[in-house]
């Protein structure tokens, strides 16, 4: 998997966001954009109110920030993730576990069990039988359901571990540590933090549509897109109030067809099978992290169970697609978004009336 992208080609960017990004662009200076490739997505990163050689340099600095993160949590390539994946399946109980995925292991715990175990890092076997470790998932086919009752038997789960200091210790050989779910929120809410550090506080950094976005755009508020579920084009917008990271989890990402059926990469580790009822989530919340966990985890709760997590996780802003397009939304996001179609049908919930809850990121 590649992580980088030469700075001419980053050049090369149009000064607006595509796609997702609908702040557009104009002719109001100030305002750059750059891309490099980052946890297998392209990142985009757009600020405003710097030069545009300061822009290139935080750009630069971030691309190397994200190289690294991305060598270190990725859970199947070699690496200091890899290897505490390994000493785990060989059955070693306690070991030194390298700084840079503490974090991660304290921060996915905590998820985890404010979802109910929903949002689950430690299912990567799962994951592997699945075939969503490749690139490529195309032209796989589901795993034998007798894996799939094995490795449900062995119920990893992220408090199967423990951290004492360095020292990990794992009580069931069977967990495989998967940031996929969560890790890019995490990346990017060290990268934020990384551009206030070097004085910028007027950015969007979007991960394939995944992004947090600090500040405004030029004294306008930053306003982004909502991917349809179809995976094409866009279902509503929104402006950024300040300090927001929105993330969604969409059965379009990532799938593959295997005699008519299409299988897709979110997990429920409750059945061992793609989870159903759901096409996507949107979640608004101020952590990147926090939000890209979340977005997993009423993915797999559904239609009946998503209020109750999002209650669970200190969420305030939900937006559920199920599978017949029905839009499951708290009123606080109902007023925030501007949908751009009419005929959906629209199921309002309880409010969300929840302190946020968020963990802390470092």
């Amino acid at each position: 998997m590649k992580t980088g992208i030469s700075t001419t080609l980053r050049k090369l960017l149009p000064l607006c966001l595509p796609l997702l990004i609908l702040a557009g662009c104009d002719s109001r200076p100030q305002v750059t954009g750059t891309r490099f490739l980052a946890f297998g997505t392209l990142v985009d990163l757009t600020i405003a109110g710097v030069s545009e050689e300061r822009s290139e340099q935080a750009a630069d600095i971030l691309e190397q920030d994200f190289q690294q993160m991305h060598h270190a949590w990725h859970a199947w390539d070699p690496g200091p993730l890899g290897r505490i994946n390994r000493l785990i399946s060989e059955g070693e109980r306690r070991f030194t576990a390298p700084p840079s995925v503490i974090p991660l292991i304290e921060l996915g715990t905590r998820l985890s069990v404010q979802s109910d175990h929903l949002f689950n890092p430690a299912i990567g076997n799962l994951v592997d039988a699945w075939g969503f470790h490749s690139n490529d998932p195309e032209g796989h086919r589901p795993p034998d359901q007798q894996v799939i009752d094995d490795l449900l038997k062995q119920a990893p789960r992220m408090t199967d571990l423990q951290l004492n200091g360095i020292e990990l210790l794992s009580s069931n050989p069977a967990v495989k540590l998967d940031f996929g779910a969560f890790g890019k929120g995490y990346g990017i809410d060290l990268a934020i933090d990384h551009l206030r550090e070097l004085g910028i506080h007027n950015a969007i950094i979007n991960a394939g549509g995944d992004l947090r976005a600090i500040g405004s755009k030029n004294g306008q508020p930053w306003r982004i897109g909502i991917r349809h579920p179809s995976g094409e084009g866009v279902l509503a917008t929104l402006d950024i109030e300040g300090d927001e990271s929105v993330f969604t989890s969409g059965d379009y990402e990532r799938n593959f067809e295997w005699q008519g059926q299409r299988y897709h990469h979110i997990i429920d580790t409750r059945t061992g099978y793609p989870a159903r009822g759901t096409r996507s989530v949107t979640v608004i919340h101020h952590n990147a992290a926090t939000a890209d966990a979340a977005a997993t985890a009423l993915f797999i709760a559904g239609p009946e169970r998503w209020h109750e997590i999002a209650l669970r996780m200190g969420v305030s802003h939900v937006l559920l697609v199920d599978d017949s397009g029905n839009l499951h939304m708290n009123p606080a996001m109902q007023k925030r978004l501007q949908l751009l179609e009419s005929d959906g049908n629209i199921v309002p919930s309880p409010p969300l009336n929840t302190t946020q809850q968020t963990p802390a990121t470092r």
